[in-house]
């Protein structure tokens, strides 16, 4: 293969995916690019099938088709031979405009004789039609689910098997989910967190199909279903069946009363969307971006709430480094991210405990030996790994996003963690005991909550948010009024409490509380707490109850575009008893290094827009993609063989290579987690 180079792209301009021509880098590009990488990584096209911007001869006009596609094996690529055309907006525009909507579509593919599918997007709108001729000789659209695949295959568009069901690629699901919400919001009237809501039913829906082995498939709608009403009728009859099932798996999560909402229409139209997906086996981060990103997008509240970018919580996960056997929790978590990439960094190391007593690769596996990794992973998901979050919508987001990633909905619990534990209600306490093999008498105040090994969270902030309940500030050191000594330097704790304090402080507090001695945490907090002069008796007590293992400063764009507050990781491990008393009788604290790192490229602006690595000159350049994606194409002989290497950009992020230098850092230092 000849020695692949880095390819400079000019300013404002992409490389298209198919043809690698520089395109304007605009909106309605992304939604070309979306598609061309489905054609292809989940279509099986091959490039040289496919062209862009190809010129119609529509009368005396010589209109540019965003994508056609020809059969593989046809003899010359012209117009009257085309099988497939896609016509790519952005989202401004409506599938009904005069100029740009589906009417151009459907005139471009009646000039072409042989053209039997076209499809209409702006990545919220999405139509795909089939081109057939009447009794009466005139040309007629039908509406389809979607289009065919490469092999032409129509069963699987209808009523997909599970062997058919493809992986998402890329931004697909993204794509598809933010599809089906705007579909729901715009048809079906409803606000963005009930539109929400009902996507998530139906995800469940999709999920429970997939796992009701060995059973036929029943989550799909044919497109003969999809158009008419009694066909949506049929449809909506089906998944309720599915519904009933998700109901009493995750009694939990949905009442027995409850129902999905949507008009039979906008149901058909989402299980066509979703129906091709394996959300099971789709990569686990391809399908938290989707979800969270989604999931963000329609439930942050308004008590400080803003999620963690998955590139941070990697990073933080990577260096606390839980391990299997390890109780790990988030106490305010949000959406569950978090707590996914605690457990998917604990799976990874199940899977490779196997690997390496079996001698293989994973793709090599017999049956029993899947079935013996997926009965360890759910046993470890269900009784390890915990969040705890005050808003229910969040709660159940979060159930959802672990049921999405092996199961482990069973220990996310509802409940204001602030409040002290013995008015914790008698449910949460239950569930919790339970799950930790504990006596629930056990959870009597803040003293006796020292449960978890690993803590990683990203706790509410805000001014707008403080803590004056006495009841609750009275638990907490960091909620009493401080006194600074300037001659010494040092802080002393009075018996008086403070009025109000912002809640970020206390959850560092709680979160310390939560841990048992020797135990680690990763959190992210304001950089006040950590610079502020007035706030050094926060530090103080820091220092004195934990060893201060790292500190992260991130970029200040990190939680752009919605939060613009400077905010650093830190990383800290909870001083046993024997350790305070120690340095209490000796009047000195331990002396030790702390690793301290700065994030000043975080891989997005502060609108967040993704930003990439540029050569010397300014421009972002592509590389050969890592995953060794090889594009697949056919020579002259018909025989298959590579086209070229799939090219890549490359976010300017510098988060991924903290963890390996803190790995060595920490081996120096004799921490042997």
């Amino acid at each position: 293969m000849p020695e692949q180079k880095i390819v400079v792209i000019p300013d404002g301009k992409i490389c298209d995916y198919i043809d690698e021509k520089f395109r304007n880098d605009t909106p309605e590009e992304y939604v070309r690019q979306t598609i061309e990488k489905r054609l292809v990584n989940e279509h099986k096209y091959l490039p040289s099938q496919i062209k862009i911007e190809y010129t119609l001869q529509v009368g005396s006009n010589k209109p540019r088709a965003d994508i056609v596609i020809w059969d593989k094996d046809a003899s010359e690529q012209t117009q009257g031979n085309i099988k497939l055309i896609i016509e790519c907006k952005k989202e401004t525009v409506d599938a009904n405009n005069a100029k740009d909507g589906i009417g151009q579509l459907k005139s471009y593919m009646s000039v072409c004789p042989n053209c039997e599918w076209g499809m209409w997007t702006n990545s919220i709108q999405k139509f795909v039609f089939r081109k057939y001729t009447d009794e009466d000789g005139n040309i007629s659209f039908m509406d389809y689910n979607d289009i065919p695949s490469a092999d032409g295959n129509l069963d699987d568009v209808n009523r997909p098997s599970r062997k058919s069901l493809k992986n998402a690629y890329d931004d697909n699901l993204l794509f598809v989910f933010k599809t089906c919400h705007n579909h729901i919001h715009v048809n079906d009237g409803l606000q963005k967190q009930d539109a929400f809501f009902e996507l998530l039913k139906l995800i469940f829906c999709k999920i429970e199909d997939e796992r009701n082995i060995p059973n036929p498939l029943e989550f799909y709608t044919t497109s003969e279903e999809r158009s008419n009403p009694d066909g949506q009728l049929t449809v909506r009859k089906r998944i309720s069946k599915i519904f009933d099932r998700v109901k009493a798996r995750h009694g939990k999560i949905f009442d027995s009363n409850d129902e999905i909402k949507l008009t039979p229409r906008s149901l058909a139209y989402i299980v066509s969307e979703l129906q091709r997906y394996s959300l099971l086996n789709t990569n686990i981060d391809i399908k938290g971006k989707a979800y969270e990103e989604i999931v963000g997008a329609n439930l942050r509240g308004d008590r400080g709430e803003f999620f963690t970018p998955r590139n941070v919580m990697k990073m933080v996960v990577e260096m606390i480094n839980p391990k299997i056997g390890e109780h790990v929790a988030d106490t305010s978590c949000g959406t569950g991210g978090f707590v996914v990439t605690a457990m998917t960094h604990v799976i990874s190391q199940i899977e490779q405990s196997i690997v390496t007593e079996m001698g293989k690769k994973k793709e090599d596996w017999d049956a029993d030996t899947i079935r013996t990794f997926q009965d360890k992973v759910s046993e470890v998901a269900g009784t390890y790994f915990f969040g705890f979050d005050i808003n229910p919508a969040l709660v159940k987001a979060t159930k959802m996003n672990m049921v999405m990633n092996n199961d482990g909905s069973g220990n996310i619990l509802r409940t204001n963690s602030l409040l002290p534990p013995h008015e914790w209600d008698d449910e949460f306490k239950t569930k919790l005991a339970e799950a930790l093999g504990i006596d629930k008498s056990d959870i009597r105040n803040h003293t006796s909550i020292g449960f978890f090994d690993v803590i990683v969270t990203n706790p509410p902030f805000g001014s707008k948010i403080p803590i004056k309940d006495s009841s609750i500030l009275e638990q907490f050191d960091l909620a009493h009024v401080w006194q600074n000594n300037k001659k010494t330097g040092t802080w002393t704790m009075t018996k008086k409490l403070q009025s109000s304090v912002p809640p970020e402080i206390l959850f560092i507090e709680r979160c310390t509380q939560f841990l048992k001695p020797g135990g680690r945490m990763g959190i992210v907090l304001p950089d006040s707490i950590l610079g502020s002069p007035g706030l050094g008796y926060i530090r103080e007590w820091l220092i004195r109850n934990h060893r201060i293992v790292a500190s992260i400063d991130l970029h200040q764009d990190t939680f752009q575009p919605r939060n613009g507050t400077q905010t650093s990781v830190l990383f800290l491990q909870k001083k046993t008893q024997a350790q305070k008393d120690k340095e209490e009788k000796s009047g000195q604290m331990s002396d030790y290094n702390i690793f301290m790192a700065m994030v000043e490229k975080i891989g997005h602006d502060k609108r967040g827009n993704p930003i990439f690595k540029r050569d010397k000159e300014g421009n972002e350049i592509l590389v050969p993609d890592t995953n060794n994606n090889l594009r697949m194409d056919i020579t002259g002989d018909g025989s298959i063989t590579v086209a070229h290497e799939q090219k890549v950009k490359v976010e300017d992020d510098q988060t991924p290579e903290i963890p390996e230098i803190f790995s060595e850092w920490k081996t120096q230092e004799g921490l042997l987690w």
